[in-house]
Formats: C-alpha cells, sequence, structure tokens
C-alpha cells in the first residue's frame, strides 16, 4: 500500500523537479518485436498449418484464411460473396442449424464466426481450453460441411435489402461510397455497389456454387495459438480434418485496379443536414512500395491527429472544420486510396476546401521541420507496434504476410525504412505522388447552403444521382388457364364471405384495430382506426407512443398529420398509402371482375393479383372453408422483403365476412399482430369527412 501511496505523491514532493513541459519527458525506447517460433505443417489434403504455443491463459483460438473476397462477385450477384461469408455460420451445417450451434456455443462461452471479405474468407473460433475439441469440432464443420439454410438466406438478404434502404441516411458513410466508386470505379468489383436487383438475383445454388469453388484444403491456411502442445494439436488437426479431401482448380489472381478517375467535385445532394461531410484524395499505393514509409510519414504531418498541419490550420486557426484528417492508404495486393476527409459547416464548405488545397501544395513545395518529421516517424513506428503487442496479433500479422506473399521480416525492413526518412524525402514523396489537379473532391451536403457555390474552387462541377433503383415489380402470370382457374378461385372465396352481391353493395368502411409490433421490429404499439371509401377514398388515424398520426389520400394526393403539422404526403408513403387500397378486401377479392387487374392461379392454392400501377399479392385459401388463409406482398419503403399475413377468427359484418386476428411475418421472421376491434360497414362515409384535416 506504501509503494501505491508514493505513486500518486507529486513529483515535487518526492524530492524531484518535475519537467518544464512535456517535451522534456523522457521515455524509455520500445521494446523490439520479437517474432515468435511458430510450428509449421501442411496436411495431406494440402492444408497449411501454423501453430503457436501461448500458455498465458487457459484459451485456444484459431482462425482459417481462405483465398477468396467479394472481388470475385459476379456483376449481376453482387453481395454473393458475402451472404455466403455469412451464411457458412449462421446457416448451420449439415447436422445443426445455426440456431443450434448458437445455443451450444453460448452455454460453454465460446464462439464460432465466419465472414467474406474483399479479398480473403475468414472462419474463426475460440474457447476455452478444455472445451477445445468441443469447439474444434463445430469449427471444422462450419467450415467444412455448411448447411445454407433457406430461412436464414432470406434473412440475410432481408437485411442487405435494409441496408440498401438505409444507405442514404449518414453523409460520412455516402462521401466514403461515393469517392470509393470514384476512384476505382463504378463498374468495377472494387466501387461498385450492391442492389435490389443483385440482392434479388441471388438463390441458394449461387451460394452452395460460391462456396465449393473457394473452400477447399489446398486454398485455405489454418492458424491455431493458445494454451496447447504444439506436437499435440498438430496430430489433433490432422485427424479432425482427415475427411475433408475436397480438390478445386487454383484460385486465379484478384482482379487489378484500373481506372483513372475523373478529377472535380462530385456533390452528392442531401437537403436534410446542416453542414458538409467531404473525401477528397486519389488513389494510393501498396505496402511494398518503396517509398510506402516516407509516404505515410507524410500522411502523419499532413493530416493525423491534433499536431498534423490540416487540423492546426483548418481546424483550429481558423475554425472552418469540425474534423479533419489525412491518411496514405495502402492495401497488401492492390493500392489503397489517399484521403483527406472532415466536416464543415455548409456555409464554410468552399473555404474549408480552399485551406485543405492550400495545406496540399504547401506540403508539395516545402520541407517540414525537423520537430515535424521526428514527431511524425515515432508516431509511425509507435502505431505499427501495436499490431504485434500480442501473441495473437503477431501469429495474425504473420498470417497476413504469408497470405498475400509478403516476407516474415517484413515489419522490420518496414521500421528500419521509417527510421531512415528524411525531410528531403517527405519533399519528394509529396511531389512526386500526390497531384491535386487529379484529385477526386466528394461533398455531401446542401448546396443551397454552401455559401460560396463549390465552382469557385476553380474544378469541373458534377451531380451524384443517389437515386436508389427500385426492386423489379413482379406482375401475375397472364396465361388465361391460370387466369380462368384464378377467377374461380376468387369467385369461391367471395361465397365463403359473404356472396358477390352483399360484397358489391360495400360502398365504405370503417375498422378499429390494435396493433402490436415485435420487440425485435421496433415493439410498437399502435391503435388504428381506418376509414375507406370506394374505390379509392382512404383515411388512417394512428394513436402511437408520441401521438397521433393520420394519413388521408383521394388516391392521387394526400397529407399527412403529425404532432409537428400538417403537411403534403411525401411520394412514398404516398404510394404506400395507394397499395393499402388496392388490398382492401372488397375490391381485391373481386379483382377477376376488374378489367384493370390480373388474375392468375399460382398452383399450390395460390393467386396472384397485379395491377397496372405495378402493385401485386399473392393470396393462398383455406381448402375447408373457402376462405382466404394468408396474403403475401413486397413490403413497401424501396425494399423486396416479403410481407406474409396469415388470417384467422373470420366474423360477419353487415353479412361479409372478415377476420379478426391476422399474423404478420417478414421473411419468415414474426413482425407483429393485429387485432381487429370492430367493422362497421355503409356507415354513409363522405369524402368531406375522411378529408378534414385535424
Amino acid at each position: 500500500m506504501r509503494t501505491a501511496l508514493l505513486a500518486l505523491l507529486p513529483l515535487a514532493l518526492l524530492g524531484q523537479t518535475p519537467p518544464a513541459s512535456y517535451k522534456e519527458l523522457k521515455f524509455p525506447p520500445l521494446r523490439e518485436i520479437q517474432l515468435p517460433k511458430i510450428e509449421e505443417t501442411t496436411l495431406p489434403n494440402g492444408m497449411k498449418v501454423y501453430l503457436l504455443e501461448n500458455h498465458e491463459l487457459p484459451l485456444v483460438r484459431g482462425t482459417a484464411l481462405i483465398r477468396t473476397g467479394n472481388l470475385f462477385d459476379p456483376a449481376d450477384k453482387i453481395g454473393l460473396a458475402t451472404i455466403t461469408g455469412e451464411l457458412i455460420r449462421s446457416g448451420g451445417t449439415t447436422a445443426k442449424s445455426g440456431d443450434e450451434i448458437d445455443e451450444q456455443l453460448e452455454n460453454i462461452a465460446a464462439s464460432v464466426e465466419s465472414s467474406i471479405d474483399e479479398t480473403f474468407g475468414r472462419v474463426a473460433f475460440s474457447t476455452l481450453k478444455e472445451r477445445t475439441d468441443e469447439v474444434m469440432g463445430v469449427f471444422r464443420d462450419v467450415l467444412t460441411s455448411p448447411g445454407f439454410r433457406q430461412n436464414k438466406i432470406d434473412l440475410a438478404k432481408s437485411m442487405f435489402r435494409s441496408g440498401i434502404q438505409r444507405r442514404n441516411d449518414d453523409a460520412p458513410s455516402i462521401s466514403q461510397r461515393e469517392f470509393a466508386s470514384l476512384i476505382y470505379g463504378r463498374t468495377t468489383p472494387y466501387g461498385w455497389e450492391y442492389e435490389y436487383a443483385t440482392i434479388d438475383a441471388i438463390k441458394r445454388d449461387d451460394i452452395e456454387g460460391f462456396y465449393t469453388r473457394y473452400f477447399f484444403p489446398a486454398n485455405t491456411i489454418l492458424a491455431v495459438q493458445g494454451d496447447f502442445s504444439a506436437p499435440e494439436m498438430k496430430a489433433k488437426i490432422e485427424k479432425l480434418f482427415e475427411g475433408w479431401k475436397v480438390t478445386q482448380p487454383a484460385v486465379p489472381a484478384f482482379p487489378k485496379v484500373d481506372n483513372t478517375p475523373k478529377p472535380g467535385v462530385y456533390v452528392a445532394t442531401k437537403t436534410d443536414v446542416t453542414q458538409t461531410n467531404f473525401v477528397l484524395g486519389q488513389l494510393g499505393g501498396v505496402l511494398s512500395d518503396k517509398d510506402y514509409p516516407a509516404l505515410e510519414v507524410m500522411a502523419d504531418i499532413l493530416g493525423s491527429g491534433f499536431q498534423s498541419r490540416l487540423f492546426q490550420k483548418v481546424r483550429t486557426k481558423l475554425g472552418l472544420a469540425y474534423d479533419v484528417g489525412a491518411a496514405w492508404g495502402a492495401g497488401y495486393d492492390h493500392p489503397g486510396m489517399f484521403q483527406i476527409e472532415g466536416s464543415t459547416k455548409s456555409a464554410s464548405t468552399v473555404d474549408a476546401l480552399k485551406a485543405i488545397d492550400g495545406e496540399v501544395e504547401r506540403i508539395r513545395s516545402t520541407e517540414v521541420t525537423a520537430e515535424e518529421l521526428e514527431s511524425a516517424k515515432q508516431t509511425v513506428q509507435n502505431g505499427f507496434v501495436f499490431n504485434f503487442d500480442t501473441m495473437a496479433k503477431t501469429l495474425g500479422r504473420l498470417m497476413n504476410y504469408r497470405y498475400y506473399g509478403y516476407p516474415d521480416d517484413f515489419i522490420f525492413r518496414y521500421q528500419k525504412a521509417v527510421a531512415a526518412v528524411t525531410r528531403e524525402d517527405v519533399l519528394r514523396v509529396a511531389k512526386q505522388y500526390l497531384d491535386p489537379a487529379k484529385f477526386v473532391t466528394v461533398a455531401t451536403g446542401n448546396p443551397k447552403d454552401f455559401g460560396t457555390p463549390l465552382s469557385a474552387l476553380g474544378k469541373p462541377v458534377y451531380e451524384i444521382d443517389l437515386t436508389i433503383p427500385e426492386p423489379k415489380k413482379e406482375t401475375a402470370n397472364a396465361d388465361p388457364a391460370a387466369a380462368a382457374s384464378g377467377k374461380a378461385r376468387l369467385a369461391k372465396a367471395r361465397e365463403a364471405m359473404g356472396g358477390t352481391a352483399k360484397i358489391a353493395a360495400i360502398k365504405d368502411m370503417t375498422e378499429v384495430n390494435s396493433v402490436q409490433i415485435d420487440p425485435a421490429a421496433g415493439g410498437l404499439k399502435a391503435e388504428q382506426t381506418a376509414y375507406w371509401i370506394a374505390p379509392d377514398q382512404f383515411r388512417q388515424d394512428n394513436v402511437l407512443p408520441f401521438g397521433k398520426v393520420t394519413t388521408y389520400s383521394d388516391g392521387k394526393t394526400g397529407w399527412i398529420a403529425t404532432p409537428q403539422g400538417v403537411q403534403a404526403v411525401p411520394a412514398a408513403q404516398l404510394k404506400q398509402v395507394q397499395f393499402e387500397t388496392f388490398r382492401i378486401w372488397f375490391s381485391l377479392i373481386q379483382s377477376d371482375l376488374d378489367p384493370e387487374r390480373t388474375v392468375a392461379d399460382q398452383g399450390g392454392g395460390k393467386v396472384q393479383i397485379s395491377d397496372k400501377a405495378g402493385h401485386l399479392v399473392t393470396l393462398t385459401f383455406d381448402p375447408a372453408t373457402g376462405l382466404p388463409a394468408t396474403e403475401s406482398y413486397p413490403a413497401q419503403g424501396n425494399t423486396s422483403a416479403t410481407v406474409t399475413e396469415t388470417y384467422a377468427d373470420w366474423r360477419e359484418s353487415n353479412g361479409v365476412k372478415l377476420p379478426r386476428r391476422i399474423t404478420l411475418t417478414q421473411e419468415g421472421h414474426h413482425y407483429g399482430d393485429v387485432a381487429v376491434n370492430d367493422v362497421s360497414l355503409n356507415k354513409g362515409l363522405t369524402a368531406e369527412q375522411l378529408s378534414k384535416k385535424p
């Protein structure tokens, strides 16, 4: 305890003179990186294995790297590799579902994870020493015999669609995405984006085919480190994988980066923000470039940390940026990106970008100071050391070197090169590699608030189209036989619901519902009253936790009232209202009598109904009663996920049967429940009543 108390006393009280400045603080040199001894072997099936004993903790961890990546995605199925990487684990194995594996591993504090990145696939495990055999068995099964269950495929695709729908929500993400697309080329694997169409095109056979092509022993490196005996672990792994004997042709090289970006300023218009997020720069390099050490030192001086030139000038002195930084990006096997990124007030956009241009020109024209050089070199070297501060990180880094064809002593060569960087080197590489005339600048914000137009930068200005292509609309099969059979099914359903005459006589409806959304989907509760007047007057009053929201439409226009006021209904929401009107029972079940609609029997008790506006639903029917059993349709709001409503508790209202309990699922997962508390028909509602604003 005395030692602890002394450690808290001021230096002056201990008879020591404190330093006058932080610059006088002295620290011992960082310890040298020590490369541990790694046991290496190649299994009879061709899989390379690296073993590293580490007895500090009773843990065992392993990672398999597979030579694959999303750079191998087909152009019409972008997202295939990433979905495959997720499903290798979440889709379970041929013996167990992913949920069963979740439960098994959670009970023993272990994990098995999988993913596919840009240039590698990865399956990893972590476990307590005493559970090594059990967890490595799961790891082996996940790696060698994934199950790819359809429900998990549907869930993964749904999550991708949700990501597409939200991808323009965050301004910094927009800038990063669009900058990368422009630098690498929008039509190349390095710069393209997945869309609804490319995700929808991915089928289970595609996922299985991608896995089969790339996941085989000779294309795999396995590294295991932890509390074990290397000879015993080697024998364990040989036995564990002795049955994995899949072979495939050698994997081709990854595609080259081959794009010449068009220089200029690209504007991504986002009107709901009050600041501008920006990214500017050019193509970077690879780690093995001889000038990479000098370029990293240069980028550190320019824009890394609080003492960097960009931070000190653009943010601190001029006050033109909330944040700003620079980095020279370098990949293992293909060029990274040199980027300067940050954010500023909308009105300061042009001034901030001009100030940044000035600092780029300064570092290209004048030598940095000796103090800047020394500080940057220490920062770069010290930061890199932390990649090797544990044995696990060291093994992982060495594994990457082997995977990408780098020598084991690359770190030592790199350290020596950084230590040898001079002021002359920094100036030379800045002049040689930085070319402001070729810079691409992406600014995400509201141009109306920029104050000075971007053209004042003296560069071409281009508008970025952020429109998200909508998913392809399906239409019902127009085959005459299918149409006749579908119409017959609808006619039978009408009779079961009360008869064609009674349904045709319904001219208005008032329905009171209680809605409960599943906690996993937000846990929202709402009291809802819906009003309808034939053919397309619609109003919905929703009482929500944060207040009342009312939506009205006459089929072509409408308004929405919230606690913040009344405004014209947004286009996206108007489409949803029009779709709800299309689905009103009294028009939907008479679709065979409407010449503007197409009806088709799909077999298996399913009938598709569509109209010329692109609306589409699929009904199934209870064979015993003839009543509709389910209704499926695409989720609204720029997503092609499928919603299914299951109907129960049919009761009469004015002689017409309607369901009183509705269960909603989305992509096979429970989404919510609707209790129909009351239905009133033909109350004499008027358009004036429905259109009256709160």
